[in-house]
């Protein structure tokens, strides 16, 4: 597939689904709790059945030591750089989780994938599936509980008593078992049947859809407006802090320029989907999570990515 069609193909399945529910909002058949039961689709099928299937056929090399880590820290880093400037800059604790969750979830599958199969090809956009994989351990095993506990300090719970367990193996975390299994048929050796090849990009199309679909149908520019000049510090913490750190100490124990290059795009990569979508299912502020979307996609675009472009390129 040459560059063209992937180029399409990210602009059909990015500005589609979102226009596509934009105008759901203007029509009367369908409401609230069909869009919710899409992103539910999305926990429940696509990103376990995804899951399973990337993780059965990733390569276990010594190279890619180092990417679990690394790829964890794309969203540890700003995350809990987050965590400290949410709680100085909101009152709400809707308001606070919903910044954190827009800090540390980054758009590395569908902005980031392209992003860096344009500078490195197919060496760049194999480490990005992988950062992108681990990149869905952070978001069940840790972003969600931590909405969870946004939730509840926002519904005046915070003086019961939450057990563990209950934070860590809700049933909204079931795509880390599909993780797991993957890992595991890996690690036993057994082959992936080629017959499954193609499921996986069509799983991958069907969740930047049903993924995508209620975010445009949650926009409300109106009510966004408030915090667009707010979130500057968001987008200076993700595109300069945050991979100058990565690709400083990056640089202490990865030699391959296209794995620190690829880490450098991946770390400033704009705030993801998912951020919108822990929002909606744990009722935080989900105009805030949805106006950094907007702000940092559109700054990522316009200015942080050509300038990644010409720095990193060979030919560039």
């Amino acid at each position: 597939m040459d560059i063209q069609t992937k180029l399409l193909i990210f602009a059909v399945d990015l500005v589609g689904p979102l226009l596509l529910g934009y105008a759901s909002r203007y029509q009367r058949r369908v409401g609230d709790d069909f869009f919710n039961k899409m992103i539910l689709n999305n926990i429940f099928v696509v990103c376990p059945v995804v899951s399973f299937l990337s993780f059965w056929v990733m390569p276990l090399t010594r190279e890619l030591f180092w990417m679990p880590f690394l790829s964890l820290a794309l969203g540890f880093v700003p995350g809990v750089a987050a965590w400290w400037l949410a709680r100085r800059k909101y009152r709400d604790h809707r308001e606070q989780g919903a910044y954190v969750m827009s800090a540390s979830l980054a758009n590395l599958g569908t902005i980031g994938g392209i992003c860096v199969y344009l500078v490195y090809g197919e060496q760049g956009y194999g480490y990005q599936q992988i950062a992108t994989l681990f990149q869905y351990v952070l978001m069940f095993a840790f972003c969600y509980p931590l909405a969870q506990y946004y939730e509840r300090q926002a519904d005046g719970r915070s003086g019961k008593k939450v057990s563990f367990w209950s934070m860590m193996f809700s049933k909204n975390q079931i795509a880390v078992v599909g993780i797991l299994m993957g890992g595991a048929l890996q690690m036993a050796g057994i082959p992936r049947p080629a017959e499954l090849s193609g499921v996986t990009p069509f799983f991958i199309h069907l969740g930047a859809w049903t993924g995508l679909i209620p975010v445009g149908y949650s926009l409300d520019f109106g009510r966004i407006r408030r915090y667009w000049l707010s979130l500057f510090d968001l987008a200076a913490l993700k595109f300069a802090a945050t991979p100058l750190l990565l690709y400083g100490v990056s640089g202490l124990f990865v030699e391959s320029p296209v794995m620190r290059g690829s880490l450098l795009i991946l770390a400033a990569t704009p705030t993801a989907i998912n951020a919108v979508v822990a929002a909606r299912l744990y009722h935080l502020a989900v105009d805030l999570t949805v106006a950094a979307f907007l702000v940092t996609t559109l700054l990522f675009l316009l200015i942080v990515y050509p300038v990644l472009f010409l720095f990193l390129s060979p030919t560039g």
